[in-house]
Formats: structure tokens, C-alpha cells, sequence
């Protein structure tokens, strides 16, 4: 089984990742953290040293690999992974896609601190700001995020509620 998790930042992917690999006894991988042991660089280096268009394409690069080596695999994926070469493509053929799905008021309060360490909204100088730049994101964003055929909301999606959904996903394919 492959399960990957698309959304924004913010919205759990890495940590409901990591509970469901160990739930399902599958290996898990973040994305974002591949490319920086690949690269041997933090993102925030590699879009200051590349720019952003370098960024994905090694992320679409890292994408493939690891959907070549790994069979079974639970993927924490970047924000703007779908958007970008066909990503949203490799991830509906080669395994099962669920959208975290967290409104703007809630990615606001978890990224406030941390929003400087995330190139795309290292800018963002206030909590207003943050928030322009999140529904300016995902309005951009959505229309890759909503072809995932599985979509969990907020703190309600937990690691039995996406068991769940999996298993009527399942059942229902």
C-alpha cells in the first residue's frame, strides 16, 4: 500500500504520517526531508541558492524515486507537491491520496512561529500577512489538492479516522 498526504503547510502531513506508517507497518518518508538528506541542504538554502523552479523539479525527481523504490510507503508531501511536472498525476496512479484539509485560521495559529523557516512564507512579517499569503496559496492550490480521492478535516482527522476512510475507500473501489 501507498498512501500519500497532500495539504499545506501546517496541516499535519509529517506527524499523521509518521502515527499511520506506524499503524500500518509501512515504511514513511517526508518529502521535504528526502530532498534535504539528497541535497545535503536545508530547503530554505536550496531555494536561496536555486530558486524555487530547481526545488521542484528535484522534488518531482525525489518523488519518482521514491515511488520506484518503495512498494509499500506512507509520503508526508510538500505543500506545492501536487501542483507542480505532474506530481498530482504520479500520486493518484501509483497509490492512494488524502487531502489534510485544515482551514486558514487554524494554519495561521500552528505556522506563526515557524513561518520564517518555510521559504514561501519567510515574507510573511504578520499574522495578517500569513493569513493573505494562505488564502492566496491554497485558492492557488486547491484545485490540485481537490482530485485527492480521500479528504480529512481538521483535528478531527485522526490516524483511526483515516483508517476508516481507507477501509470504506476500499470497500467502495
Amino acid at each position: 500500500m501507498r498512501l500519500y498526504l497532500i495539504g499545506m503547510p501546517g496541516a499535519g502531513k509529517t506527524t499523521l504520517g509518521r502515527a499511520l506508517a506506524v499503524a500500518y507497518e509501512l515504511p514513511f518518508r517526508d518529502l521535504d526531508q528526502e530532498i534535504v538528506r539528497r541535497e545535503q541542504r536545508s530547503v530554505a538554502d536550496i531555494f536561496a541558492a536555486e530558486g524555487e523552479a530547481y526545488f521542484r523539479q528535484r522534488e518531482a525527481t525525489v518523488l519518482r524515486d521514491l515511488v520506484a523504490e518503495l512498494p509499500d510507503l506512507v509520503l508526508a508531501t510538500g505543500g506545492g507537491t501536487p501542483c507542480f511536472h505532474q506530481n498530482a498525476e504520479v500520486l493518484l496512479e501509483t497509490g492512494t491520496t488524502l487531502y489534510l484539509h485544515v482551514p486558514v485560521e487554524e494554519l495561521v495559529r500552528r505556522l506563526q512561529r515557524g513561518a520564517a523557516t518555510r521559504p514561501l512564507l519567510a515574507e510573511t512579517s504578520s499574522s495578517e500577512a500569513l493569513e493573505k499569503r494562505l488564502r492566496e496559496t491554497l485558492a492557488a492550490r486547491e484545485q490540485f489538492y481537490s482530485r485527492a480521492p480521500l479528504r480529512c478535516s481538521g483535528s478531527s482527522c485522526t490516524v483511526a479516522a483515516v483508517q476508516r476512510l481507507l477501509e470504506q475507500y476500499r470497500t467502495s473501489s
